[in-house]
């Protein structure tokens, strides 16, 4: 199909363009078939639904606190996350409002929060105070969507406690029921289905939302009501096997620009059941079918077990570094090797003294079975609350372990989207460093993927690295979502004349192996490979698109996403669109 006029080049003007071609290509066509191969319908009526990342979603109190020596209080509906005035001027009083109980994720008993509402709960976190990937998240997105003449009402933000695990998330805020009502509401009142797009941690929200829904459905009717209510589902820097910086967040705290200390950061992070969510695990471990579990043996809560494939324990390479975290520990354990907040740090010295330290490795099947919480407890008690939320939120959990891998969802379109060849944390060195918890561990060493540089990693059979949060290996997952023939095009994100667009047809892929493209690059040059495939399953579509550069915390904000996006949905709803996916000839 001719695609001349919507220049990848500058930015800006491209997405003006495509916006402008795709408005009148709606009010021209209006209901049409698509390439897609699925039935007609009118894309004026499409919704789109956004599911934020962790930390992505304003937090309101819903408490009075007196905060003593601080000119701020916290009053019902007030900013809490973030506010970053409050933050500085009353942290205690700021931790009240934002820890839970590390074992029952309840609220503190003097102050509570809940997350706010609507498109302005995920647009930006800090208005006006502080700008970034922290603060700005989904404003330009939404921006973007106001000036391609998007109705309001087809913009539907969901916005969730990101600190809960997720079966608290239903069983507190009855989260997924409220989801599933959202996909109704939408169809009612649009007429159509819903465009999903969730971004980091979101992803994870999804698929759990899925399977909840499988128990929820008669299983006849399940598929019946996804192709009803959902069209397309553009997965954005999903973590999908996880992300070390989550192991780092648990042992020694990650502030991610925040002004606090590492060990507040820690002490937060260890409060929310969510933390887990985010730990790397094997690619070859699976947990049991929850689905018929729940047919013979009811909804009781039965522990997952979990199976590793042999490949686990024979290759060299499970995706993840060998040793993804390795942990200095005293040879003589001693239960005060780590005083707690009140001790001296006295006793540690003459702990160490006792023998050489041991250094203990966990891969990244003993990370999520909890291996190495319970290898550290003795050294480091606070584990034990990691422990018991791995056990009660994951492994018992009464949908899925969400610790497992992920097979394509049922959705007649997917689109994989992640950033690629940034320097990317994939493991870690930890020693003790003789402070009290949360302080008692420091890192001696990172590993890192880096880009053209990813044979230095253990047991890392490419070249290729993260996003800068989230390591390839797991980003690339779904690639396994691809069939045994896979059209790849690689192409400048910028505007080009057509002379450096690569493409290759009807490549061999072969499930578990991996897919690389073997193509050339001009230095300098960033590039979007595309890996499509709308044969293997007929009237389904899934396509993984990799960005040079795109760093995993401001993809959602990078104009050229915005433009891929809208040409590929210009393209579905184009009445002479010959080829499944849009052409990149340009």
């Amino acid at each position: 199909m001719p695609r001349r006029r919507l220049r990848r080049g500058d930015l800006a003007c491209s997405v003006a363009v495509a916006v402008a071609v795709a408005a009148v290509a709606v009010a021209a066509v209006g209901a049409v078939g698509g390439g897609d191969g699925g039935a007609d319908f009118d894309y004026r009526k499409l919704s789109g639904i956004i599911i934020p990342g962790f930390a992505s979603t304003q937090l309101r109190a819903w408490s009075v606190l007196d905060c003593p020596y601080s000119p701020f209080d916290f009053n019902p509906l007030d900013s809490v996350w973030l506010d970053t005035a409050k933050l500085l001027s009353a942290v205690n009083c700021w931790l009240k409002c934002m820890l839970l109980d590390p074992y029952n994720q309840t609220d503190h008993p003097e102050c509570k929060s809940r997350p706010d509402s609507g498109l302005s709960a995920i647009t930006e976190l800090d208005p006006g105070y502080i700008t970034g990937p922290l603060s700005s998240v989904w404003k330009e997105w939404v921006k973007w969507c106001v000036e391609f003449g998007i109705e309001a009402n087809a913009i539907i933000a969901v916005p969730y406690d990101w600190r809960l695990p997720p079966s608290m998330l239903e069983e507190r805020d009855l989260y997924f029921h409220k989801l599933k009502l959202t996909f109704e509401t939408a169809l009612k009142l649009r007429g159509g289905p819903s465009l999903v797009f969730a971004h980091s941690m979101g992803n994870n929200v999804f698929r759990y939302f899925l399977e909840w829904l499988k128990l929820e459905i008669a299983p006849k009717h399940y598929i019946r009501w996804l192709d009803e209510h959902i069209h397309a589902y553009f997965a954005v820097g999903a973590p999908l096997l996880g992300s070390t910086e989550a192991v780092k967040a648990a042992l020694s705290g990650a502030t991610f620009g925040l002004p606090v200390s590492e060990g507040t950061a820690r002490l937060m992070f260890n409060a929310f059941g969510s933390s887990l969510w985010l730990m790397p695990f094997s690619e070859y471990c699976k947990a049991d079918n929850i689905y018929w579990k729940h047919f013979f043996e009811g909804k009781g809560g039965c522990h997952h077990r979990q199976q590793c494939d042999e490949m686990e324990y024979k290759s060299e390479y499970s995706g993840w570094p060998t040793n993804l975290v390795s942990i200095e520990v005293p040879t003589v354990r001693d239960t005060e090797a780590y005083p707690s907040i009140m001790d001296t740090t006295e006793n540690i010295t003459s702990s160490m003294e006792c023998g050489k330290p041991t250094l203990l490795s966990f891969s990244a099947r003993e990370v999520s079975d909890g291996t190495l919480f319970k290898t550290i407890k003795d050294w480091d008690p606070q584990s034990i609350g990691l422990i018991h939320q791995l056990e009660k939120y994951y492994q018992g959990d009464p949908v899925l372990n969400p610790l497992t891998p992920w097979e394509r969802p049922p959705i007649k379109n997917v689109f994989c989207i992640y950033g690629l060849d940034s320097k990317t944390e994939v493991g870690y060195y930890f020693a003790p460093s003789g402070k009290p918890y949360p302080d008692n561990w420091i890192i001696t060493d990172i590993i890192y993927e880096f880009e053209g540089s990813g044979n230095s990693v253990t047991g890392k059979p490419n070249n290729s690295s993260g996003d800068g949060t989230v390591s390839y290996n797991s980003l690339s997952w779904c690639k396994n979502w691809l069939g045994p023939k896979v059209n790849i095009t690689r192409a400048p994100q910028a505007e080009h004349d057509g002379s450096d667009l690569q493409t290759k047809m009807n490549v061999d892929h072969h499930v578990g192996q991996g897919i690389l493209p073997n193509m050339t690059r001009t230095p300098h040059v960033k590039y979007i490979t595309y890996f499509e495939d709308a044969e293997s399953i007929p009237g389904w579509r899934t396509a993984v698109w990799e960005l040079d550069k795109a760093n995993h915390r401001n993809i959602v904000r990078m104009p050229v996403l915005m433009r891929e996006l809208w040409l590929e949905m210009w393209h579905d709803m184009h009445p002479d669109a010959k080829s499944k996916f849009v052409t990149k000839d340009h």
